[in-house]
């Protein structure tokens, strides 16, 4: 039997490497379930111990196929019939957060339809880490915790001891988040003012800022077939940096990335583990998020606050 409003961890299918490592990180064993699959395709998720008055934390990152998006709500759902106490959705990679807005004539917003159906399953909290846009929490009609992946890139960059930084945004929508790194190094930040022809198409790119001999430092929330940041890479080259990196969270990357990355300019692409890389490069570097999810699974079981695990800028 369990024990009432006892933690359970559980994952599932795309995550369970990352979910491993938050449990590990938690101190406690992942929990059991199984997906079972139809011929079809048709899957048919179950807890393989009882959840009647836990606390569940369901990790899984909503990158495509859609059927990890529909396994962590088929398992939301059972968690809540099956009398779990309180449903958190831990999901790293929060898919479809692009489609945030009506950007153009006659299409959805793929994130509110996502947040309403997290909703409709049972989801009572969401714990996410770096949204493509902030004001996707107000989607929610529930509490989210939304960490940041500075508290992983900050130490990892202080590691390098790189002198003259610079910090760069890739694009006009990253200017906060690139602000808030250049603010907490002290250093000067410059944009990458980009025009779009359609999705992961760039007609043009300028650089607004000084680079020259500059160790420069790309900021983004994801990178998806890498045209934007190698483009940026190399127009901040050609103005005069002595290196450039990149510090992305979500590495989508799809289509060419890798062999656009590896033919870059790139020193290094530095990521997170939030989705799982499909070939090895040897420019990209992984952090894991393991250990900040565990902490925060940790203080939402005490009922603390989070900020704790915030960067102070």
């Amino acid at each position: 039997m369990a024990a009432i409003n006892a933690v359970k961890i559980f994952s599932g299918s795309a995550s369970n490497y990352l979910a491993k490592e938050i449990a590990k990180y938690y101190g406690k064993d992942l929990g059991a379930a199984t997906t079972l699959r139809f011929s079809d395709g048709e899957m048919s998720p179950s807890f393989d111990e009882s959840v009647r008055g836990c606390d569940v934390f369901i990790i899984q990152s909503t990158f495509p196929s859609a059927d990890n998006l529909m396994e962590l709500l088929l398992m939301i759902d059972a968690a809540r019939r099956a009398s779990a106490h309180y449903v958190t959705a831990v999901i790293p990679y929060f898919g479809y957060s692009r489609q945030d807005r009506k950007d153009r004539p006659r299409v959805g917003i793929g994130a509110k339809l996502i947040a309403n159906l997290l909703t409709a399953a049972g989801a009572d909290r969401l714990m996410t880490i770096d949204l493509h846009a902030g004001q996707i929490q107000g989607f929610m009609d529930f509490p989210v915790d939304h960490l940041e992946g500075t508290a992983i890139f900050i130490p990892y960059l202080k590691s390098l001891g790189l002198e003259n930084l610079t910090f760069a945004s890739p694009d006009v929508g990253g200017v906060v988040r690139t602000r808030n790194m250049a603010k907490f190094f002290n250093a000067n930040m410059v944009i990458c003012d980009k025009h779009r022809k359609r999705a992961n198409e760039i007609a043009s790119m300028q650089l607004i800022g000084d680079v020259e001999g500059a160790n420069v430092i790309l900021v983004d929330d994801l990178i998806d077939t890498g045209g934007t940041m190698c483009k940026a890479a190399q127009l901040i080259m050609d103005k005069g940096a002595k290196s450039v990196r990149a510090i992305v969270t979500h590495p989508v990357l799809s289509g060419k990335a890798y062999d656009n990355i590896s033919n870059s300019v790139l020193t290094e692409l530095v990521v997170t583990d939030t989705i799982p890389l499909k070939e090895e490069c040897a420019k990209i570097k992984v952090l894991t998020v393991s250990e900040l999810f565990a902490k925060a699974i940790g203080r939402i079981r005490d009922h603390e606050s989070i900020s704790s695990l915030f960067i102070k800028y």
